[in-house]
């Protein structure tokens, strides 16, 4: 039995060759394989708990969560509340928009730390009623808050995470493996 290390192992960040039907058209939106992107590493090394979600629906549940919690403070009325939920659903959506997987317009945010944001950001619009205290004068604000946050939890426990591209912050620059399969 051979027990010496070979150097041909593949590590959940390196770049797997993607055919080309699979990179362009439906086939590739819809891919769930290792081609559709990079395995991220678990965060703590423990999350997420499964890997169920695929990481497209996950995107596309990250801009509905801002969008709603952005517009539940815009029809509030309540000027505390509209200024809470523009500050979270733009912050979710900025960080949606720049993170490292396919249905984002920059990919500047490594998938690992997204998925610590989104624990973060959950926390803070479940948290933003209570704090800033518009929970009792706005209570389906609330609703929505908590509704929007509780399902980011869950979406985030059981989130296949995958970096389009392995963008990386490592110390002191950002390394782009190049796009998958390059």
């Amino acid at each position: 039995m051979d027990t010496t290390p070979t150097q041909d192992k593949t590590t959940p960040r390196m770049a797997v060759p993607v055919p080309t039907p699979v990179r362009e058209g439906v086939r590739g939106i819809l891919d769930r394989s290792a081609a559709a992107g990079i395995p991220a590493m678990p965060l703590l090394g423990v999350l997420p708990l499964r890997r169920l979600v695929p990481q497209d629906l996950h995107s596309l549940m990250d801009y509905q969560g801002a969008l709603t919690v952005a517009g539940a403070g815009l029809l509030s009325g309540s000027k505390v509340a509209c200024n809470a939920g523009l500050a979270l659903g733009l912050s979710g959506l900025g960080v949606s928009l720049l993170t490292d997987y396919r249905l984002s317009l920059k990919k500047i945010i490594p998938i690992e730390v997204h998925e610590a944001i989104d624990y973060v950001w959950s926390l803070g619009v479940i948290a933003a009623p209570f704090v800033f205290g518009f929970a009792k004068r706005s209570k389906w604000v609330t609703l929505v808050h908590v509704l929007v946050g509780a399902s980011t939890i869950v979406g985030s426990l059981f989130t296949d995470y995958r970096a389009q591209r392995g963008v990386q912050w490592g110390p002191g620059r950002k390394t782009d493996l190049g796009p998958v399969g390059g």
